[in-house]
């Protein structure tokens, strides 16, 4: 089988594509870092393992016509056309809940350095401010807030689990409800979507992106937050109407933590990167080392799998072996 492995640039290329090597002797592997290598590696490619670094078109998957099998090293697909793999007969699959922790613990840090002025106090003192009356007239606990988490998957539940200690009130909204035993044990309620933005105090997204839930974040919603309240979104810039958030930040939240942009990396004349009560990251919520290691480990196991002719995990798009 001929390999291509997408993999995101960094000092660590070359040992990772000696690894991958080892891993799969008998087998030709291609280790490439942009679009436009991957699509000439395609050409020729049976498996395609891939990063949310590149993306993979309609024209990409209908000029490669080897192509069986795309695995996702991560846990989203929204970079691949799922469409075209269909019509094509490509299986597509994904890993899931691999970077599950990595990003709860995310969402708690960011809650945290927003509640105490963490960054702007961290600046001060570096030019020599001493800014004491500032930060104790800002400085805030976790605890007694009311938390809303908005989409209760694998990363909602790890960020329930994790808040419960911290003697919060915790709200979620998604399509249906967890069984009542397990919302008891987490101390969670249910709520509508209005409910969620008007009584909670911080609000972390943590939905899936599909096109139905574009800008599912916008005006309204904004509108509807509480005065001095804090905004989260690890999730996909798409679900949230920039130039909303850019107003609300502007007039009433207290901050926003934001680890997904709609250009990344984002213009040096994004409004996002003025704004002082702004937490920004690099799309890296997910991405620990150890979260990497889990990936990378779930992602080679579904490749073995199919080799083996067995069942593939995390299956988006079937097809055939």
């Amino acid at each position: 089988m001929n390999f291509t492995v997408v993999l995101p640039p960094s000092s660590r290329v070359g040992e990772q594509a000696g690894v991958l090597r080892q891993l799969f002797q008998g087998h030709e592997i291609n280790v490439v870092l942009t679009h436009e290598d991957q699509a000439k590696a395609l050409r020729s490619t049976d498996i395609l393992v891939s990063t949310a670094f590149v993306p993979v078109t309609r024209e990409d998957i209908f000029s490669a016509p080897r192509l069986k099998f795309i695995q996702v090293a991560g846990v989203g697909v929204d970079h691949v056309d799922l469409e075209a793999c269909a019509e094509k007969g490509v299986i597509v699959a994904a890993v899931a809940g691999a970077n599950a922790q990595s990003v709860a613990e995310h969402v708690m840090m960011s809650a945290f350095a927003l509640l105490r002025p963490l960054v702007a106090s961290h600046t001060d003192l570096r030019e020599g401010k001493w800014d004491l009356p500032q930060w104790m007239g800002q400085a805030q606990d976790l605890g007694g807030k009311t938390f809303g988490i908005f989409g209760m998957g694998r990363i909602g539940q790890e960020l329930a689990k994790r808040l419960l200690p911290f003697g919060v009130t915790l709200l979620y909204h998604d399509l249906k409800p967890l069984p009542s035993d397990q919302e008891r044990i987490w101390g969670l309620s249910f709520v509508t979507k209005d409910v969620l933005f008007q009584a909670s105090d911080i609000i972390s997204v943590h939905l899936p992106f599909n096109p139905d839930l574009y800008h599912t974040v916008g005006s309204k919603e904004f509108a509807a937050m509480k005065d001095g309240s804090i905004f989260i979104n690890t999730a996909r810039a798409e679900l949230v109407d920039n130039d909303a958030l850019i107003a609300a930040l502007e007039s009433k939240l207290l901050g926003a933590a934001i680890d997904v942009l709609n250009a990344e990396p984002p213009a040096l004349d994004d409004p996002l990167l003025k704004l002082p009560n702004v937490l920004l990251t690099p799309h890296g919520a997910g991405v620990t080392i150890q979260a990497q290691n889990r990936i990378a480990q779930d992602a080679i196991q579904n490749v073995l799998r199919f080799l083996d002719h067995r069942p593939v995990d995390n299956v988006y798009v079937g097809g055939s072996s």
